[in-house]
């Protein structure tokens, strides 16, 4: 088979660009990728995996999630069975204080290194602040000190400044999806107001986690897109989902993403950003299964979410655990991120 130019060109040039010299593709290189058709598909993974193994080593960061306040969120994200606004089996619902140490605990007894509080809200009121300081105090006085994450929407700079004196080390907003496709995708709040939450962050000196879901109706060039934004955002942390379309929503008859191409995605965002924790998070198990997710962890992925996600059920930790343990890539120690 021959190879025509302009694949042996965009491989060569990311080699050379992201894999020597630590720089990410641009936008119209990141097009150019997730064009490469499926013969070339191996030859960038192994890139990707290259890239990862060069600038953030073979260590897995492993976090658990669990959500403090589910349900009866007022945003219109067309994804989400959290949503008021949709029709979907989803009821609020809030977790007590000793169920948020247990779980806690039985994250941290799985080797997770962290540990993200989530709630379904456009942002946090006082109650559930005061719930967040609650949590953290009563997880710290069990004698946990695993890394503790928060994910609870828009936040203003007072909040930031709250959940920085809390000793919230990282916050996790997605982005969800590019710029130009975001209005398809939500109405009740703008991408800008996503972005300015993630300004805040940063100046406070929290880390940030930000990514999004592949899979809602983009085009491959507002992938691209995507994937040139958050990194010139610059975030500690990009989390990848793949989209779940979950019954009640307007997503509920959109196609599971195919596992070839969401694999692609994955090396493509890996050659945008090289070095910050890119991690498999919902969806992946729909997506790739067992198989897919090993290809995933060897093609650019150094993190990823045990157990369940929120309102979907993952796989067990124990089965994450051994896939790291066979591919021979140790789980980062609590140690290292403190």
């Amino acid at each position: 088979m021959t190879t025509a130019p302009e694949t042996v060109d965009i491989l060569a040039v990311a080699r050379d660009q992201v894999l020597e010299r630590g720089v990410g593709l641009s936008e119209e290189q990141l097009v150019e990728v997730l064009k490469l058709d499926d013969d070339h598909l191996t030859d960038l993974l192994a890139l990707a995996h290259e890239v990862r193994m060069r600038w953030c080593g073979p260590e897995v960061e492993v976090e658990g999630i669990i959500s403090l306040k589910t349900g009866g969120c007022p945003e219109d994200c067309h994804f989400c069975s959290q949503s008021g606004r949709f029709p979907t089996p989803v009821r609020s619902a809030w977790l007590d204080i000793p169920g948020l140490v247990k779980a806690a605990r039985q994250t941290a007894e799985t080797g997770a290194t962290e540990f993200c509080i989530v709630a379904a809200v456009r942002g946090p009121d006082k109650r559930l602040l005061s719930q967040v300081r609650e949590g953290i105090k009563a997880i710290r006085e069990d004698g946990n000190d695993i890394q503790i994450a928060c994910s609870l929407g828009m936040l203003t700079q007072e909040q930031v400044d709250e959940l920085v004196e809390m000793g919230v080390h990282r916050y996790n907003h997605n982005l969800e999806t590019a710029r130009s496709h975001f209005a398809n995708v939500v109405t009740t709040h703008t991408w800008e107001e996503r972005w300015e939450t993630l300004r805040m962050i940063r100046e406070a000196g929290m880390e940030v986690c930000c990514g999004g879901i592949i899979g809602m109706g983009e085009s491959v060039e507002q992938r691209a897109e995507f994937a040139a934004q958050l990194a010139e955002l610059n975030p500690d942390e990009c989390t990848m989902n793949f989209l779940i379309p979950q019954p009640g929503t307007p997503y509920e008859g959109y196609e599971v993403v195919e596992g070839k191409d969401a694999l692609r995605t994955v090396a493509a965002f890996r050659l945008a950003m090289p070095r910050p924790l890119l991690r498999f998070s919902g969806g992946r198990e729909l997506t790739f299964g067992d198989l897919g997710t090993k290809q995933g962890m060897l093609g650019g992925i150094n993190a990823i979410i045990v157990g369940n996600y929120l309102t979907n059920l993952g796989r067990p930790a124990t089965a994450d655990l051994e896939m790291l343990d066979e591919l021979k890539m140790p789980v980062k120690a609590i140690s290292d991120v403190l």
